[in-house]
């Protein structure tokens, strides 16, 4: 029988649930690491076993954790990430007066074919790969070598490299998203990158409409539609067409803009959700009524869902890798709160249940299904 195993990264821990094909109820596991923060769990699309876990301290710094039965035991393994042939923890001189830090890594992205090979991108931004599991890393440098870095800024969270989306069908594609600087692509795995953010407006910028310095909250496809990408900008719903070359704003009907989570339906590509949030100084629901907003139609109209999901006093936030589907059907969808919460649909967004209360903050939650 199907199961789904829902990955939880928090701000004091890692926790792993699991349930049967129903989901209906679920098992806790946890916490991992109690006590460190894990940015991001995510486990290996080939191998159901093989999860990656980004776990960070202020005092110890960064370390990757691999778990190669499904979150039972844990092994750390890279706390090495190489910077022009240089080992090393946080810092590398790579010319310029000052070191570039290495803060955290905010997002990893196992290889769609290979269990060993895993994708890291971390704050300030840049973009690793792992080919052994996770031991040791190298910098694609293309990505900081592309000439526009000096226009590329933090965000309020940091200057972090949060999305990297591949193609199934072609393995040179790779999307990745900076805050605050934008979207970028290659098609020679990382080689060469180029920016991909026309059409988006950013008010605060000197040059509304410049190629860099956009903050991209999130950016989510379709693993049938590479070409159509879904953004959560710092402001605005973005849609493009054509992978990444024009974008144009699906906003519509939502009852504000502003947010970070957004993601798509497993089996139905132009079915998108996001959370709004009010506003970029006030992160929590509007009116205090957590809603998830899906769109049928690829954007512009937007439903509220919102039965099982608390309508009054909710001051929570949902980040940008709190949101996940599943691959069963229907689809599961599910998020997690900053106060704690991970809610679950077994029925697309049509309802929902508090799958677990009162984790730490989360910041992260990544489906796996396990067929």
């Amino acid at each position: 029988m199907s199961q789904v195993r829902l990955l939880i990264g928090t701000h004091k821990g890692a926790f792993i649930l699991t349930s049967d094909g129903k989901r209906e109820k679920w098992e806790v596991s946890g916490p991992h690491f109690a006590g460190w923060e894990i940015y991001h769990v995510k486990g290996s699309p080939v191998d159901p076993n093989r999860i990656y876990a980004s776990q960070s301290s202020g005092w110890f710094g960064q370390q990757i954790q691999r778990s190669d039965d499904g979150g039972k035991t844990w092994e750390p393994v890279g706390n090495k990430f190489v910077y022009d042939g240089v080992p090393g923890t946080h810092q590398w001189y790579d010319g310029t007066p000052h070191p570039w830090e290495f803060k955290r890594v905010w997002h990893l992205e196992p290889s769609l074919t290979d269990p060993d090979t895993v994708f890291a991108g971390v704050e300030d931004a840049a973009l690793f790969r792992s080919t052994d599991g996770g031991k040791t890393w190298q910098e694609l440098p293309g990505l900081r070598g592309h000439g526009s870095g000096p226009r590329w800024q933090p965000g309020a969270g940091g200057m972090c490299l949060h999305t990297i989306l591949l193609d199934p069908a072609n393995a040179g594609y790779m999307v990745i998203a900076i805050s605050a600087a934008g979207a970028f692509r290659t098609d020679d795995a990382g080689a060469t990158w180029r920016p991909i953010n026309n059409g988006l407006r950013s008010e605060f910028l000197p040059e509304k409409t410049a190629e860099v310095g956009h903050c991209v909250h999130h950016v989510a496809k379709h693993a049938s539609s590479p070409d159509v990408l879904f953004m959560q900008k710092h402001w605005d719903v973005m849609r493009s067409d054509n992978g990444g070359d024009s974008w144009h704003e699906v906003s519509g009907n939502l009852p504000t803009d502003f947010g970070f989570a957004i993601d798509v339906h497993s089996h139905e590509p132009e079915t998108v959700y996001v959370v709004p949030i009010k506003s970029d100084a006030e992160h929590y629901p509007p009116e205090g009524k957590l809603r998830v907003y899906r769109s049928r139609a690829g954007g512009n109209e937007w439903e509220p869902l919102s039965r099982g999901l608390p309508q009054s006093d909710c001051y929570v936030n949902v980040l940008r890798d709190a949101m996940s589907v599943d691959l069963l059907d229907p689809c599961g969808v599910y998020f997690g709160t900053t106060g704690g919460q991970v809610y679950g649909s077994s029925d697309a967004g049509d309802s929902w249940q508090a799958i677990v209360r009162d984790l730490p903050a989360v910041f992260s939650v990544e489906a796996q299904t396990l067929l």
